[in-house]
């Protein structure tokens, strides 16, 4: 096993993960429910089965597109998913902001 890239997609992952959505999903299920444990394990199997979807697409895709478009789908997706969530929380913020007044 190549340990430079395991390494190498072990410390983006986590970065990439930390704040995210699937985090705090997980704080939100382990504080309704207070039982860490099965959501932990539920939460890692999900996220395997994501990241072997991923690797496994990913290799098919890459014979067929080439990289640099796929970095630009993946870069519009995940503004396209930002300004949802942002449209999403809004009036929720705006209507906590009106009750602080």
């Amino acid at each position: 096993m190549d340990l430079k890239l395991f390494l190498m997609a072990f410390g983006m992952l986590f970065l990439a993960e930390l704040g995210d959505k699937t985090q705090l999903t997980v704080f939100t299920l382990v504080t309704q429910y207070n039982k860490p444990l099965p959501i932990f394990l539920g939460a890692s199997l999900a996220l395997v089965v994501v990241t072997l979807i991923g690797a496994l697409f990913g290799n098919v895709v890459t014979k067929y597109i080439p990289t640099h478009y796929l970095k630009l789908i993946a870069g519009i997706l995940f503004v396209g998913i930002g300004i949802f969530v942002l449209i999403e929380s809004a009036p929720e913020v705006l209507k906590q902001l009106g009750r602080g007044q």
